[in-house]
């Protein structure tokens, strides 16, 4: 398993865990894995310390004698488009996505425009011991070219099936890399809309805004009579929606009701969709009631489109707001996924409300900070707790407990028929969690 890697890329705060020097090998090792000459498309999010990390990996590249293409502030999506259709060998992403701005990081995306497996993130950190330096004549070329922006939102656009005059829509991008093309996709499609976070001041990007924070937008577009809200996070690689009451609409239900829509239009293959460990029960209880079947992933949009490559499937994602829709791109794209549930309500005729409409079963989730994750969670005295919760369940819930892979944490989640149950059982096990966390590690 990759050292520096987690589930999303390298992550950390800059300065601490993320230095110029680590960013520098790292765009240095992915140039080891490319023929002299070669060329990566990389862009970032809003991010202060963004120019900075940008340069070291640009840097490392260019020593390494490939060529680099600086497309701007840019949605990973975007990256992930202009990777595939410009026939970029890589493309990389200066972003820590929904972490708080003192965060970044960097995301590299496969020519096919894919997050990088397992396998490809350890032989890039294996290259790190080993600098590539060529010599001065071969040395890459840097370019900068913001029209390629364009051609992403261009293919928003293309990828519409209606248009949404008459709709009311407030947009938040989280003061972040979606912070104009969000907005401008919608205006463009003939929605009316109000904005809100969408300042590119890279200082407060998620901060209390954003797919971490809908409640901001729940009230705006209960105030504005707005029909849906769509937040995004940093980046741009999730969406969680809100419906015309108010009501937050997450990624399980985003995706459920789009495999119901795609079904009914015969587009969703094998009647498949992959969820992961934390897709609700009510949700896979719904989909079966349909004839659709849902897979699990592990947690992580990779490991999701992993598990859509191993069987053929077109739709999947996370409850956080990840949405893959292969047939437009490989990785997650909260723009692409709100532009198609907006269409979806608009050709049904629904409101947001009745087209994602399930009967959940309650959640109790607690993340927990820690120094040292996996020796959290393979304490015995967390594991035995753990057991214990899942038979007081009986069968009628599920208790998931595992490491966050983007920050210095693990996440509990108890699913079960009563709320005041799965609460009581998660803020058990948090205790015992953190009591693991103050004892000394055993020598």
């Amino acid at each position: 398993m990759a050292i520096f890697f987690g589930t999303d890329g390298l992550r950390g705060v800059v300065g601490k865990d993320l230095s110029f020097d680590i960013a520098f090998k790292c765009g240095n090792s992915l140039s080891q894995l490319m023929d002299c000459g070669g060329k990566v498309v990389i862009g970032r999010d809003t991010r202060l310390s963004g120019s900075f990390l940008q340069s070291a990996v640009t840097a490392g590249l260019l020593a390494g004698g490939v060529n680099v293409v600086d497309v701007g502030i840019i949605p990973t999506a975007g990256v992930a488009y202009l990777t595939k259709a410009c026939k970029f060998d890589y493309g990389i992403v200066i972003t820590a996505s929904h972490n708080p701005s003192e965060f970044n990081g960097i995301k590299i995306l496969s020519s096919s425009g894919e997050k990088l497996s397992d396998k490809d993130e350890e032989a890039i950190e294996r290259n790190f011991i080993h600098p590539l330096q060529v010599s001065g004549d071969k040395v890459g070329k840097l370019y900068h070219d913001n029209t390629l922006a364009k051609r992403y939102l261009d293919f928003l656009f293309s990828s519409a099936s209606c248009c949404l005059n008459g709709l009311k829509i407030v947009v938040d991008a989280s003061n972040g890399a979606s912070f104009s093309i969000a907005p401008k996709i919608f205006k463009r499609l003939g929605a009316t809309v109000y904005k809100t976070s969408c300042k590119s001041d890279g200082s407060k990007i998620n901060s209390n805004c954003g797919a971490l924070h809908p409640q901001a937008i729940a009230k705006k577009v209960l105030r504005l009579g707005a029909d849906m809200g769509f937040a995004f996070d940093g980046d741009a690689d999730r969406l969680i929606a809100v419906n015309e009451r108010g009501e937050v609409v997450d990624g399980d239900m985003v995706i459920a009701a789009l495999a119901k829509a795609f079904k009914k239009d015969d587009e969703l293959p094998f009647d498949g969709v992959v969820g992961t460990s934390q897709t609700n029960m009510g949700i896979e209880r719904d989909l079966e009631n349909e004839g659709i079947k849902l897979f699990r992933a592990d947690v992580g949009d990779k490991y999701v489109a992993a598990v859509m490559n191993k069987f053929g499937l077109m739709l999947g994602g996370e409850q956080s707001g990840h949405v893959i829709i292969k047939r437009f791109l490989p990785t997650g794209d909260g723009i692409l996924t709100a532009i198609t549930l907006a269409c979806c309500c608009k050709k049904s005729k629904l409101s947001l409300s009745e087209f994602c409409h399930f009967k959940l079963y309650p959640q109790a989730n607690i993340n927990i900070s820690v120094s040292d994750k996996l020796r959290v969670l393979g304490s015995e005295k967390l594991l035995g707790a753990i057991t214990d919760a899942q038979q007081e369940l009986a069968g009628l819930g599920r208790v998931l407990v595992r490491a966050s892979g983007t920050e210095p944490k693990i996440r509990i989640m108890v699913e079960g028929e009563s709320q005041s149950t799965c609460q009581k059982l998660a803020d058990f096990l948090a205790k015992i969690a953190l009591s693991v966390e103050r004892e000394s590690p055993t020598i």
